[in-house]
């Protein structure tokens, strides 16, 4: 039988943490594009829910770098420029291969394993689908490799700045690197790196993420520059 517990509504930290991540999918993924304004009430409808959810979501993803608080008016998503991209691309290479080696160093057979799983996925949606067809299958899959990879290094805060600053990362991809999302030459880039790891040659694996994040970064702050050049 169904317990009362099961059956209690959300708790405003849940529907809180539910909303932002919502939102932040929506901002990810350019469907609510840069600078675009907030409107809490629309949002409020939208959601179905009271003002103290919508709020907390929107502070968090604020302090995340997503939106951007107007003198306390209101809220916005967070500009693009140039400047940030390469702020997010430092920290990322920066904070990720730390997290990998730290992980190649206290991961197990366990960790090994989803490692191996999730890359497999990857690489079965790559070769069974056209491009356009599996976009957003290989996005959830792609965050999955890059997650797992790191997810051994038994620090949580580590991790979450990781999450923070790859869906930070993955905005600037996706804006500007849309008409060609899975360029030719990342599912080698991932196999590299998954295999270096796996084979605990922690220098090898680092400097391949590195490159890896920092490739990426370099294509989109082109394309960027091409739409909005200082």
């Amino acid at each position: 039988m169904e317990n009362a517990a099961s059956r209690a509504e959300p708790s405003g930290q849940t529907l809180a943490t539910s909303i932002a991540t919502r939102l932040r999918e929506e901002i990810t993924s350019g469907r609510i594009p840069p600078g675009d304004k907030l409107h809490i009430d629309d949002l409020r409808a939208l959601y179905g829910v009271s003002l103290s959810p919508m709020r907390e979501a929107l502070s968090r993803l604020s302090a995340e770098g997503f939106v951007v608080m107007e003198n306390q008016r209101g809220y916005r998503v967070a500009p693009i420029s140039q400047s940030n991209l390469r702020e997010v691309t430092k920290l990322r290479s920066n904070i990720e291969t730390f997290a990998l080696r730290e992980s190649i160093s206290a991961g197990d057979d366990h960790w090994e394993s989803e490692i191996v799983a999730s890359h497999y996925r990857l690489s079965k949606i790559e070769k069974s689908k056209p491009a356009a067809a599996r976009l957003v299958e290989w996005e959830a899959a792609h965050r999955e490799v890059h997650q797992k990879l790191l997810s051994a290094c038994n620090m949580p805060l580590l991790l979450q700045f990781c999450v923070t600053l790859h869906d930070l990362s993955d905005r600037y991809r996706r804006l500007f690197l849309e008409d060609r999302p899975i360029d030719r030459d990342v599912a080698k880039e991932h196999s590299e790196i998954v295999t270096a790891t796996l084979e605990r040659r922690a220098d090898e694996a680092c400097a391949l993420l590195r490159t890896h994040i920092e490739r990426t970064g370099k294509n989109v702050l082109v394309a960027l520059t091409k739409k909005q050049p200082d």
